[in-house]
């Protein structure tokens, strides 16, 4: 007598559910899918169906996507040859894009599993299971695409009548009750850099100043109770900063404003004073800060700790300015630990001066300046040539800032500022760009 047995068949249950409203509770969407699937599953006992013990949960989770961790351990499983069915209760449960779907059938029918709906009835083993689920898939992203106009259409509406809508809320404003109410320890921070933005027409500046106060961006603990602590200011956070109509309280929508039901922190003419000055273009305020404050070294001027450039930067304190060099790297933040930091300009031209000052005396160098002159002036002597660049640190502070620029930078060629002191180099020992504006001078 021969007695046929009919082969395991491993079916995996898959539910998912998009918000987590009610998952809390002790019967919850989740599991009335699975126990639908489990039924159905056990209808099919005779067919050699078994239940897959293994749990495919996801809860607080969009079909949108398949970003999904219970999804993925079941794809692993289905690579793993773990799986031959998988059900679900609806199929928008695994997916609501026709796209994802797509991919994931190309998976199963490589595995050989096949895909079953308990409330849909069709195999994807068959050329008319896999239309219709293709068609009904079509209807699911329909019905997803049309319900996110809707969401869109609202969001629009909300913004309209000057509504927060959500997400982090900016520095300087906390959220109640689905409203932007001030906060003024971070308003403090927001007027100090409206304030020193349209005094120092820079945002390099304000950046320095704000990290020299330990200014950061806001602390902000989501729902779920996930914390992301502020960080230093950085030049991209200030300029979205002085940038947000949020501050003279508007909302912003696409490209369109609309007065909002909070708050201003700054006043409209400040508003107006910061946009101005974005109105001239950076490379334009550069030069304008650089000819207000000068910037002798600039471009010649090295970090030798990040071998970064080192940028002017100019602060006003009690009426009086204080200058800085500072690397590029470190004002980007890809240099926090840099060893040499913010330097006085002040001090570190004065010592570029006095190191000069004793190359500019060697007899190498005004023998070879000497001749390099008597080519445009054969009437100037040695003693002519000795006596101006004897006296360089008494006419420099004649010079314009633009002058001591153009001439530091015809002279030398680099300064690498170390911790412990600084290498300078030179285009060569021909000084005469030095002799004709000391003499004129």
């Amino acid at each position: 007598m021969t007695i046929s047995v009919s082969p395991k068949i491993r079916c995996a249950v898959y539910t998912r559910k998009s918000h987590e409203e009610g998952l809390e509770q002790k019967f919850n969407s989740l599991d009335a899918q699975r126990e639908s699937a489990e039924a159905y599953i056990a209808a099919q006992r005779h067919e050699g169906w078994m239940l897959y013990p293994d749990r495919y949960d996801d809860g607080g989770f969009s079909g949108g996507n398949v970003e999904r961790p219970a999804l993925k351990r079941l794809m692993a499983d289905i690579e793993g040859g773990k799986i031959d069915v998988v059900v679900v209760y609806k199929i928008d449960r695994l997916t609501r894009s026709l796209t994802d779907f797509s991919r994931l059938i190309e998976v199963f029918e490589k595995r050989q599993v096949s895909f079953v709906s308990v409330t849909q009835q069709f195999n994807t083993t068959s050329s008319m299971g896999r239309l219709v689920l293709n068609v009904l898939l079509s209807f699911a992203q329909f019905e997803r695409e049309v319900t996110g106009e809707r969401i869109r259409d609202k969001f629009a509406a909300s913004k309209k009548k000057g509504m927060w809508m959500g997400g982090v809320p900016p520095l300087g404003y906390d959220v109640r009750d689905r409203k932007l109410v001030i906060n003024e320890q971070e308003a403090e921070i927001v007027r100090f850099i409206f304030t020193r933005f349209i005094h120092t027409r820079s945002i390099t500046a304000v950046v320095l100043e704000a990290r020299e106060k330990g200014f950061h961006s806001k602390t902000h603990t989501s729902q779920k109770g996930n914390t992301r602590p502020g960080k230093l200011l950085d030049k991209g956070f200030v300029y979205k900063l002085v940038s947000n109509p949020i501050y003279i309280g508007q909302i912003v929508h696409k490209d369109q404003t609309y007065p909002g039901q909070h708050a201003p922190i700054i006043s409209q003419q400040i508003w107006d004073q910061a946009q101005a000055i974005f109105k001239v273009g950076p490379r334009t305020r550069g030069n304008e800060s650089r000819r207000q404050i000068g910037a002798a070294l600039r471009g010649i001027l090295k970090c030798g700790g990040c071998n970064s450039g080192m940028t002017v930067t100019a602060t006003r304190r009690r009426g009086r300015l204080y200058r800085y060099y500072t690397p590029n790297a470190h004002m980007k933040k890809s240099c926090p630990d840099c060893p040499v930091g913010s330097v006085s300009a002040g001090e570190i031209e004065g010592i570029v001066l006095g190191q000069l000052q004793g190359v500019f005396t060697s007899p190498e160098v005004i023998s070879e300046t000497w001749k390099h002159v008597q080519k445009s002036d054969p009437g100037i002597t040695l003693e002519d040539v000795r006596k101006s660049l004897g006296n360089i640190l008494g006419v420099w502070d004649e010079l314009f800032p633009v002058e001591q620029e153009r001439l530091m930078r015809e002279i030398v060629r680099e300064i690498i500022i170390k911790p412990d002191g600084m290498d300078i180099f030179l285009h060569g020992n021909d000084l005469s760009a030095l002799i004709k504006p000391m003499g004129a001078a």
